[in-house]
């Protein structure tokens, strides 16, 4: 005869049914204390993962601290979010702060146990910030930007409103030192870095991205040449050198600049306005960027702007990474011009002013070998008289102003360079070896200057 359900649980020992009324209860609890902690996450986690987040950032950074505030949980979308996170060295060499910070995607637990970082752990991870300032005292620049938003699924970094500059003036800037220095200062409506590889770049083994594009960008160069060079200050180095340097593996696909502006100066005086050269609606594209290269790679230049509010300028440049010497070959052009826009950079720099000149077309093509640049420079041009003039007037009316102004109108300037009637004209031989302190760029000008003159008769 069977028994009912009842009398099942009447013969049961007194022990078991108190432990199946415990464990139901204690069910209970816990299913109201998950649906608890899904609607107000925050009240449980957030001191103890701002402990952790704290005591983890010290153990790593010992000379930094970190300061998290307003941290909140969505744990049904797996995404924490924080009002602001400070940061600060010990020494007050450097401080930031990062406002509205919000990461998703992480797997959590894996972080939380304090084991090694798992790329998988971050496999679908996306970091955003309303906006990014730091200061870097130690170098007298400071770094903003934002928003900014990090996404390891779509392999990118995408910054807005970027924006390096420096804490103080150039004036103050210059003070702090009795040596030459370069102050500069760069913007750029948004840069974006895409095709990056996460994984290796979380092992640690290889650093490299498909593309970094700025987009509209505004840079600015002085250089107080009033001041001696430090002694024993380092060499410049040449883009093959400080590729070959890197120990890690290092690697760009392009390099691509939009509408670029850009202001380079040198100061010769204190109080005197300094010589400016400057380039609008820049277009370029690098190519070709990689540590420990392989043999017979190269990085690529091509580069279109206006030269000065006249001429617009072409340029390809290509750069040798693995030559044991220091070797590149470049050539441009430069269309036609009113060369008297050139005397913002002449005056302050050679005492000259040019009074009138039409240049009707230039182009150049030089290979440097070795440190040593030959090559050949082609200018049409007409009309030329130049002024000697007094570096801190400006005037030319001094007497020995006024007489090299009258050696460079009927003695050394060549007036007019223009096809006769065979077609034959002077070309410019350049031919320039590279000095110890030359820049990458200061070499490349001074190369093809020195064909210019040739020409010019300077």
């Amino acid at each position: 005869m069977n028994r009912g359900l009842g009398a099942v649980d009447r013969q049961k020992p007194l022990w078991r049914k108190a432990l199946g009324t415990a464990s139901i209860a204690l069910g209970v609890v816990v299913l109201l204390c998950v649906l608890v902690f899904l609607s107000f996450p925050t009240a449980f986690l957030q001191k103890f993962v701002e402990a952790r987040i704290t005591k983890g950032f010290a153990a790593s950074y010992p000379g930094y601290s970190i300061r998290i505030s307003g941290i909140r949980f969505d744990v049904m979308k797996n995404r924490i979010a924080c009002d602001s996170v400070l940061l600060a060295r010990n020494d007050s060499s450097f401080s930031g702060s990062i406002a509205a910070v919000s990461v998703s995607g992480v797997h959590w637990l894996g972080l939380l146990r304090g084991t090694s970082v798992d790329p998988r752990t971050l496999a679908a991870s996306v970091v955003e910030a309303g906006e990014v300032d730091m200061a870097f005292q130690g170098f007298g620049y400071g770094l903003r930007c934002g928003p900014l938003r990090l996404s390891v699924p779509d392999s990118e970094i995408v910054v807005e409103a970027l924006e390096l500059h420096p804490l103080v003036s150039d004036a103050q800037f210059f003070e702090g030192s009795k040596f030459r220095k370069t102050w500069f200062e760069m913007s750029a409506r948004r840069c974006r870095l895409a095709g990056l590889a996460y994984v290796d770049l979380l092992q640690g083994e290889n650093y490299h991205a498909r593309s970094l594009q700025f987009q509209d960008v505004f840079a600015d160069v002085l250089i107080n040449k009033d001041k001696p060079s430090a002694d024993g200050s380092p060499v410049p180095r040449m883009p093959d050198e400080i590729l070959s340097s890197v120990k890690d593996t290092v690697g760009l696909d392009s390099l691509i600049i939009t509408d670029c502006r850009l202001r380079y100066r040198e100061r010769f005086a204190m109080g005197v306005k300094p010589a400016t050269l400057t380039f609008d609606r820049v277009q370029g594209l690098v190519t070709g960027v990689a540590s420990h290269a392989e043999r017979g790679a190269g990085a690529s230049i091509h580069g279109r702007g206006t030269f000065m509010g006249g001429g617009t300028v072409n340029l390809v440049m290509s750069i040798p990474l693995t030559s044991p010497q220091f070797s590149l070959r470049y050539s441009g052009s430069l269309s036609g011009m009113d060369l008297s826009k050139l005397n913002p950079w002449i005056e302050p720099s050679d005492q000259t002013r040019i009074k009138t000149g039409v240049l009707e077309s230039a182009a150049f093509d030089i290979n440097v070998r070795a440190g040593v640049a030959t090559g050949t420079v082609r200018a049409v041009y007409r009309d030329l008289i130049v002024a000697s003039i007094n570096s801190r007037t400006g005037s030319e009316n001094a007497l020995v102003d006024r007489f090299a102004s009258w050696v460079a109108k009927n003695v050394t300037i060549r007036k007019t360079n223009t096809p006769d009637r065979s077609g034959a004209m002077k070309f410019g031989t350049v031919r320039y070896a590279r000095k110890q302190k030359d820049p990458f760029f200061g070499f490349a000008w001074f190369a093809l200057r020195s064909g210019v003159g040739d020409i010019v008769g300077f």
